[in-house]
């Protein structure tokens, strides 16, 4: 009896040693992702390179300031090809005034002109399943357009606020 509770035992503890080691292995690589992030801006800074914060660019090109989450601060951002590259910590979705929710991967890409951020990758949004978000426009100071599969109109005003991202297990 004591040969077989010794065996169910290390069977329990190996089981749940792997799921915390999987655990661990899951936490250090959004922590890479993360670091790879904040480097890239630490090189930008070495090279001399000042990058003004997110939601002054946002501003300049006439987008809505709160369309990422707050804690999405670390950006790469090509002038010539106008690529924008926005790191966040960790996958999330942030819940909007106007009842909508966009979940956001860890980096999200596309290209940003005056009014419009083109070839989204990272974003989706919900309308009855998740589907992916391809194109954010402005229109003016009252609307924002969300292209995900069909075009979507939603008011601006729900998008000008910054808010938190809540963490959610995939994107």
């Amino acid at each position: 009896m004591d040969q077989i509770m010794g065996k169910v035992g290390s069977l329990w503890f190996s089981n749940k040693a792997s799921k915390e080691l999987g655990s661990v292995g899951t936490e250090i690589s959004s922590m890479q992702n993360s670091i790879e992030g904040g480097a890239k801006w630490l090189v930008n800074k070495v090279k001399g390179k000042i990058q003004k914060p997110l939601i002054e660019l946002l501003k300049e090109y006439d987008m809505a300031i709160g369309i990422f989450p707050k804690d999405a601060t670390n950006y790469e951002f090509d002038e010539d090809t106008h690529k924008l590259v926005v790191h966040i910590p960790s996958v999330c979705e942030v819940g909007y005034k106007d009842s909508s929710v966009l979940r956001f991967n860890t980096t999200v890409t596309g290209h940003l002109e005056k009014g419009k951020l083109a070839d989204v990758e990272g974003i989706k949004t919900k309308v009855m399943i998740w589907v992916k978000v391809s194109n954010i426009c402005t229109e003016g100071a009252s609307k924002i357009h969300f292209t995900a599969g069909l075009k979507r109109t939603r008011s601006r005003e729900a998008y000008e606020v910054i808010r938190d991202g809540v963490g959610t297990d995939k994107f």
